[in-house]
């Protein structure tokens, strides 16, 4: 059995990651509230503005198509990997990493082979992950969940999409957590460039006549969608950030919630020991009186 020292010390110890993890939970949830206002509000702009935007690319005519609709055979891969700068938030760096490392032994296998397959890493994580690794890195953009603005994020959108219409590269992908809610994060991996064509039904066909919407177009249908294009990837980008940060908030302020109750259950067993330890302590002294007195009977 422990002494009563030695438990005393781990009481303390453990009190104090408690508190520690305490605060940390309440620190996530202060900034969990704010960043799931921002992405909830975001998202039905932003996916109706991805469906029009959809709809209009791809009723062009193949003689007006748009440059950011246009499919090539992917040879050249970049891949936006979205983490956190931080850990102690559960599993939510951890499968990013595990998704985007599938990506290179499975979908990208052969442009890997050919270092054909680039990575920008949003957050430290990946960041430090990667280039330990030898990964080709384009470049890592740690500090934009300091400065998280829709401006910040366009001039990263901007070099996004002049690289693909300069046909630096065939697709681009983007890898990062979905907000669902405080406790659940989905993975995505959803493509960027080229634009991908709305189907409404999983089970149909998607032939352009399949797709086409019935807009009427002031001034005319490509003006309109060189001037939207753009800025919905602009705001498909910010979506994905602002996700990404939601989902690393909820998932922090849970880690550090269950690390507070499973603190709190370790007091709960280290004090149950302490009286055990301090019981046995004072029976023994008790049982040494007796024994004393009785030999002095003797």
């Amino acid at each position: 059995m422990p002494g009563l020292k030695e438990v005393r010390v781990r009481i303390a110890s453990v009190k104090s990651t408690q508190q520690i993890t305490n605060a940390m939970k309440m620190v996530a949830a202060s900034k969990f509230r704010k960043a799931q206002m921002a992405i909830v509000k975001l998202r039905p702009y932003a996916a109706k503005l991805k469906e029009i935007m959809q709809n209009l690319s791809f009723s062009m005519n193949d003689s007006n198509e748009n440059v950011y609709t246009r499919e090539r055979d992917p040879e050249n891969i970049l891949l936006v990997v979205i983490t956190s700068n931080r850990g102690l938030c559960g599993g939510f760096n951890a499968n990013i990493i595990k998704a985007t490392l599938n990506l290179f032994l499975t979908t990208y296998a052969e442009q890997q082979q050919k270092g054909n397959v680039s990575l920008i890493t949003i957050g430290r994580k990946a960041s430090e992950y990667f280039r330990k690794r030898g990964y080709k890195m384009l470049g890592s953009y740690d500090d934009l969940f300091d400065r998280l603005t829709f401006e910040n994020i366009s001039l990263l959108a901007e070099q996004l999409m002049k690289a693909f219409a300069d046909k630096k590269y065939d697709r681009i992908q983007i890898v990062y957590n979905q907000f669902k809610n405080a406790a659940v994060q989905r993975l995505v991996i959803e493509q960027y460039l080229p634009i991908l064509p709305l189907v409404p039904d999983p089970k149909a066909p998607t032939e352009k006549h399949l797709i086409k919407a019935n807009y009427i177009f002031e001034p005319d249908q490509e003006t309109i969608i060189q001037l939207l294009i753009p800025k919905s990837l602009r705001i498909q980008l910010y979506k994905s950030i602002l996700d990404s940060f939601a989902s690393e908030q909820g998932a922090r302020m849970t880690a550090m919630q269950q690390a507070t109750d499973n603190a709190r259950e370790l007091l709960r067993a280290l004090q149950i020991s302490y009286n055990k330890a301090r019981q046995y302590s004072i029976t023994k002294e008790l049982l040494e009186i007796v024994a004393g007195a009785e030999a002095l009977k003797g």
